[in-house]
Order: C-alpha cells, then sequence, then structure tokens
C-alpha cells in the first residue's frame, strides 16, 4: 500500500500491526446524536480511485451518507462522532454485483452437473411455481447473504412472471430496502416459448403487450434517477433464445424512451451461438447489433464466446459486460476474455449470477475466480490483484452508469464502504492487503455500510433477522419443490 501515490505495493511494506490486530471484530465507541458521523480509522485503503490511491495507516469520515473524508494518518477529532478502530483491517468500496437472478435461491442444486439449456429445461417447470411469497423470501435471502459477502450495490434479472403470480418485482424490491442494499433491478421478459421454436415451456412466457405495460408501470412506479438513488429501474428481455426480435426491439425503444438501461444475457455458451446462427445466420452480437442493441445504456450479462470482432462491436458502441466466472465454470460454459475486453476499453463488472448456477453467491470470491480464470487462460499477467478489485468495484460502477457516485472511495461519493479483517490466521502476514484480500480465502467482513447505515457488523448482517431470513428461505424452495411435484 502507498500513502496517496500511485504505486503498486511494493512486497516489503506490510499493514501495521496486522498480527496483532484484534480478531474479534473492530472495537466500535459510540457517540452524539442519532445517526452521527461515523469515522474509521487506523486501516489500511485501497480507494480505487483513477490514481489507484492507496494507504497503508488510513481513515475515512463518513457523514450524511457520503465520503466527507479519505486520507493517511489518524482521523480528526469529530465531537460526537461514531469511531471505528479498524487497525488489522482493510477498507475498500462497498463491491458491486452486475448480474443475478434473486428468485433462484429458492431453487439451488438443481441439475448440479447439466449444461446451461438443461439445467434450464430442469428448472423452467420448478420456477413456473413461483409467486409473490416465494420472490419476496428469496429475495431478502440472496440479498442479505450478498451483504455478508461485501455487496452494497446489486442489480436483479428477474424474467419469470407466471400468470397469476403476483408483484414478484415489488416483492424483491421491498426486501432489498429491508436489507439495505443499493438495488439496480431489472423487468426482465420471454415472450418466445417452445410452441413457437424457444427454449422455455409456453408457461412461463408472456405477450409483448403485457411484457411492454408491466415494464412501463414498473419504472414509472419505482425508478429514482437522482445522483444518489437506492433504486434504479431497467429493461431486461432474458436471451435470443427466449425472446423475439420484436421484443427486443419494443424493449429498446421504451427503455431509451423511459431513460434507463437495457440488460439482456449474450454470448453465455455455445449452443447460444449454434441457436443464433440456425435461426438469424449470424452471430450472437451481430443479431444484437441489428436491432439497436449496443450502446453505453447497454450491459450483457457473461460475454463468453466473443470473436474479435464481436469485442470491437461492444467497445465501439460502449456497451458493457458482467462478468460472472464461477457460474460460467459451474455450468461449463467457458472463461470469458476479460484481458482482451478490457484492453479494447469494454466496461467490465462482475457478477454472481443466479443463486441455482453459483450456489455460492459470494461476490468477494468472484474477485479471485476472474482473477485466477483470467492467468489460466492468459498468463500470469493477464489479471493483476488490483485490477480484480476495480472489476468488483469501479468497474461495476461503470457497467451501471454509477461511476460518478459509487465505486470507489472518494470525497462526495456515496458513503459505501466495505470493511475487511486481514489480521485473522488466513490472512496475517501477508505483504500485501490488496493480494490478501483476491487471493487469499474470503476474510471476514468485519463492517459494511451503504449511504453510510450500517447493514453488516462483524460479519453478520443487522438490518434484518438472519436466522429468520434464512427460514423463509427453506420455506420457499420447499414450496416451489413441493408444486413442480419434487420432493421437499
Amino acid at each position: 500500500m502507498t500513502d496517496g501515490s500511485q504505486s503498486a505495493c511494493p512486497p516489503e511494506i506490510r499493514v501495521p500491526d496486522c498480527a496483532r490486530g484484534s480478531q474479534t471484530g473492530t472495537r466500535i465507541v459510540t457517540g452524539g446524536p442519532v445517526a452521527p458521523p461515523l469515522v474509521i480509522t487506523g486501516c489500511a485503503i485501497a480507494t480505487v480511485d483513477a490514481a489507484g490511491t492507496e494507504h497503508r495507516d488510513g481513515h475515512l469520515v463518513l457523514r450524511d451518507g457520503r465520503i466527507e473524508r479519505v486520507g493517511p494518518g489518524p482521523a480528526p477529532a469529530i465531537d460526537g462522532a461514531t469511531v471505528v478502530e479498524a487497525r488489522g483491517c482493510l477498507a475498500t468500496p462497498g463491491l458491486v454485483n452486475t448480474h443475478h437472478h434473486l428468485y433462484q435461491w429458492a431453487t439451488r442444486g438443481l441439475a448440479p452437473d447439466g449444461t446451461l439449456f438443461q439445467w434450464l429445461t430442469t428448472s423452467y417447470p420448478v420456477w413456473a411455481g413461483l409467486d409473490e411469497d416465494v420472490v419476496g423470501a428469496a429475495a431478502e435471502a440472496g440479498l442479505a447473504w450478498l451483504a455478508m459477502t461485501g455487496c452494497t450495490t446489486t442489480t436483479d434479472h428477474h424474467y419469470v412472471f407466471p400468470a397469476g403470480s403476483g408483484d414478484l418485482l415489488g416483492a424483491e424490491i421491498a426486501a432489498a430496502r429491508r436489507v439495505g442494499l443499493r438495488f439496480h433491478p431489472t423487468r426482465g421478459s420471454m415472450d418466445l416459448g417452445a410452441s413457437r421454436g424457444g427454449l422455455p415451456p409456453d408457461s412461463v412466457v408472456e405477450d409483448i403487450d403485457t411484457i411492454l405495460a408491466a415494464s412501463a408501470a414498473a419504472i414509472d412506479e419505482h425508478h429514482d434517477p437522482s445522483p444518489d438513488s437506492m433504486l434504479r429501474m431497467g429493461i431486461a428481455p432474458c436471451s435470443p433464445f427466449s425472446v423475439t426480435a420484436d421484443l427486443l426491439t419494443a424493449a429498446a425503444d421504451l427503455a431509451r424512451d423511459k431513460g434507463v438501461r437495457l440488460h439482456t444475457h449474450l454470448a453465455e455458451t455455445l449452443d447460444e451461438q449454434d441457436f443464433c446462427a440456425e435461426k438469424f445466420g449470424c452471430r450472437p452480437a451481430e443479431y444484437l447489433e441489428r436491432l439497436d442493441w449496443l450502446g453505453p445504456d447497454v450491459w450483457f450479462a457473461h460475454s463468453v464466446h466473443l470473436s474479435d470482432s464481436d469485442i470491437a462491436l461492444l467497445a465501439g458502441s460502449g456497451s458493457g459486460v458482467a462478468h460472472c466466472p464461477s457460474s460460467n465454470a459451474r455450468l461449463g460454459a467457458g472463461i470469458a476474455r476479460t484481458r482482451a475486453l478490457r484492453d479494447a476499453g469494454v466496461p467490465v463488472g462482475l457478477g454472481v449470477d443466479g443463486a441455482a448456477s453459483n450456489e455460492s453467491c459470494s461476490l468477494v470470491e468472484e474477485l479471485r475466480h476472474a482473477l485466477l480464470m483470467a492467468r489460466a487462460t492468459g498468463g500470469p499477467t493477464a489479471m493483476t490483484v488490483r485490477e480484480a478489485l476495480a472489476l468488483a468495484t469501479i468497474g461495476g460502477a461503470k457497467v451501471l452508469g454509477r461511476a460518478d457516485d459509487i465505486g470507489s472511495l472518494e470525497v462526495g461519493k456515496q458513503a459505501d464502504v466495505a470493511l475487511w479483517r486481514l489480521d485473522g490466521p488466513g490472512h496475517a502476514g501477508i505483504d500485501d492487503p490488496v493480494a490478501a484480500l483476491v487471493l487469499g480465502s474470503a476474510p471476514p467482513l468485519d463492517l459494511l455500510t451503504v449511504r453510510g447505515r450500517t447493514v453488516v457488523r462483524a460479519g453478520q448482517v443487522v438490518t434484518v433477522d438472519s436466522g429468520q431470513t434464512t427460514a423463509a428461505g427453506v420455506r420457499a424452495t420447499s414450496t416451489l419443490l413441493r408444486r413442480a411435484g419434487l420432493s421437499g
């Protein structure tokens, strides 16, 4: 770490007193009125700003939901402040999750050895039983777990809306408010059922008019475009093999009319590539270009099987990518070309993907997996530990159009902070705290703040009752399996 310099951490520098710090949690001394300023002091800091500024012993001051100070050395005395003595910890920006399917928390473990298409055909009949209660319980459990893995901002791609299932989007939005994460849900959709040559069964698809009306209503009701927004909506038809060209075109028109972002899956598997070649006579990225589905307001999940020309299309248009290394490995889909994407200038963030294709759903683990997979295919220089951290923070913020207010620890930005404990036996003595975070096992999360509000303390979510949340998630799984005629 450096004190305000741009250079990487030299190997001889250690986190001060790392091995001597408390392993039972930071010492918090509270004083003053309700919601006083929060001071975090004595920790290493990786700001992930444009200069790569880091401090081996620094402080942060959070006030009124924003970062008021960040710098080296001890924090100034502030009357009435809550002070977190964080020696032995590393402060980073809160992690940003750019792709997820929260409802899938209720169907983890299905088709554990299948390809994407096998997994989907196994899962669709179960998802046909979704309702508002199941989605709300699954979303709260998934969001609470994301928080405990360092996530402060997450998107969600919900695209299964069985008839008569209730307000599914409203249920997950309410869950995000309870947990306290910054939320970017998207109104997904499918209109290409099996009877028309698509993959999903007809029981889980909708007609275009229903989809567009529901999407417009969701944006009008929920979307908040303000700079400090806790809730921004997007529109997200599912994939080239589950939606029609008419829906893709109409969805893009609606999103641009409403001023929201567009999202879909792209080039996740070779099966998708073959599907597009047979149906449309081109590659998936070329198909979406034809439909005006590229641009700085668009981001794609996965983007594993991209040619050089595909990457040039994304780079030239400003389209972003949500890299989901664990899910892609779980389904045997392949490894995205992150080095080539970044070198071309494509915005790249990280995503855990759905809980039924990444049962871990630990966002901090995605840093390590992204780095290791990049190096496994591109050599040891394919990704540095700081590039991996950037993917999960400022990279994700860029993908979601939020780089102006989240993704780095800078004065004036949102007070979204993750504080990692690195003085335990799994990390103590590692010279570089960023390397300890990225290459070591997932460290304990000592503190997580969103807009300055504490969401996680000493590894436990404090905004909801984790026991009740877990039990409700288990009941949601049992309900879905029972409705599908399966055990549970």
